[in-house]
């Protein structure tokens, strides 16, 4: 169903090899994840990666979103480099607007797009950089991930009338300030922690921060997703633990889906409310999405 985004669903970053360096196990994680953030060509990705790993996910029924990033090749677009906002809009839209030819040309909807790495932090420190980044994708007028935490962003996105999916990730570590740390600053996790993870934050709301102290991370029943990085050691083992949390742990309660209008439709025990403006009522039954347990 177009636009479909359960309570708990997993997001992954994929497309990013280039030429013939491979990075991560695509053609695996593709089958146990709800979404794929594909690499735009600046981070990691080309055209051709990024047209294969497009029909990669177009042929497992996956949702297709923008993963741009800063021009950092060598330091896979995790390396602090400073740039102007009026450039930062061209290099979004730049690297947006080509993901959307190709999934045009295959006839696949643009999802949602997703700022990858030093690009997202960068993000947090710099309200011009946020400004810039997010006006852009106001452009495309799709949803936009991030981590649940950043207030700024969320209401950046209110003003641009843009949806923000807010996300948990289980393969990185949150500091004393509740705060998502960098890949190059998160101990590795382990499968064991994925797992642990992926049930603490689906079903207590918790998670446990790089001292060792428990605290709520603040989704109080709300729509999320899981985040997966697919260049992480054991990315697919990562991948399999948090979707046997997910299945394992029912912590599937209700469902939501997206519209790029910005209409919003919740579904409650497989009963749908419209919510357009002021307008609720209560319309057709679903059925809850199919489990990828065949993957595990």
């Amino acid at each position: 169903m177009e636009g479909f985004l359960n309570k708990i669903g997993i997001n992954c970053d994929m497309g990013e090899g280039f030429g013939k360096w491979k990075m991560g196990p695509d053609e695996e994680l593709v089958k146990l994840i709800d979404y794929a953030n594909v690499a735009c060509g600046f981070h990691a990705g080309d055209p051709t990666i990024m047209l294969k790993t497009i029909r990669l996910a177009k042929e497992h029924g996956v949702k297709i979103g923008a993963h741009p990033g800063l021009q950092d090749m060598f330091g896979f677009g995790r390396r602090k480099i400073e740039i102007h906002p009026d450039d930062m809009y061209a290099m979004i839209l730049y690297q947006v607007g080509a993901l959307k030819a190709m999934l045009d040309a295959e006839g696949v909807p643009l999802s949602h797009i997703k700022p990858h790495g030093e690009l997202f932090f960068y993000m947090q420190r710099d309200l011009d950089i946020m400004d810039a980044v997010l006006r852009a994708c106001a452009v495309f007028g799709v949803p936009v991930f991030g981590s649940k935490g950043t207030e700024h962003q969320k209401a950046m996105c209110e003003k641009y009338r843009l949806i923000f999916v807010e996300e948990a990730y289980v393969d990185l570590q949150y500091n004393k300030q509740k705060k998502l740390m960098p890949a190059s600053e998160s101990k590795i996790a382990t499968v064991d922690d994925i797992y642990s993870r992926t049930i603490s934050i689906g079903l207590e709301d918790s998670v446990v921060d790089n001292e060792g102290n428990v605290f709520s991370i603040g989704f109080n029943g709300q729509p999320f997703l899981f985040c997966i990085h697919s260049d992480m050691p054991n990315a697919l083992d990562n991948a399999k633990a948090c979707r046997k949390g997910i299945d394992t742990g029912e912590i599937q309660l209700d469902q939501w889906e997206l519209y790029n209008d910005g209409r919003v439709v919740v579904v409650l025990f497989e009963k749908t409310m419209a919510i357009d403006g002021e307008l609720g009522r209560l319309n057709e039954e679903l059925p809850f999405s199919q489990r990828k347990l065949d993957a595990l």
